[in-house]
């Protein structure tokens, strides 16, 4: 999976602030067991990445950099969809089709 600039660079903040880390992983477990689709679940987190995003730029100057002339709304899809595989619950098995050996 490929990750625009700004997720990597939010990915790699994560990795330098343990705090952050363990809120986010925390986050998206209790995403990722709500019922809806994982579609949904995704764009729900994307939502919720883009507004921290927009909030810790005012404090952290590697977001800042990130836009110059000020925030402009990019995609964090492909990054919410990364770490609900990353930290989420595993995948239920599909059950084989019948007259198939598992």
């Amino acid at each position: 999976m490929s990750l625009n600039r700004y997720e990597q660079t939010m990915f790699n903040y994560w990795q330098k602030q343990p705090d952050e880390l363990r809120h986010w992983q925390a986050k998206v477990v209790a995403a990722a067991l709500i019922t809806a689709g994982p579609g949904e679940v995704a764009r729900s987190l994307e939502r919720e990445l883009w507004e921290y995003f927009v909030d810790r730029s005012e404090h952290v100057a590697i977001f800042r950099e990130l836009s110059p002339g000020g925030v402009q709304r990019v995609s964090l899809l492909n990054l919410a969809e990364y770490v609900i595989r990353l930290w989420g619950p595993p995948p239920k098995p599909k059950k084989p089709r019948s007259g198939q050996v598992p």
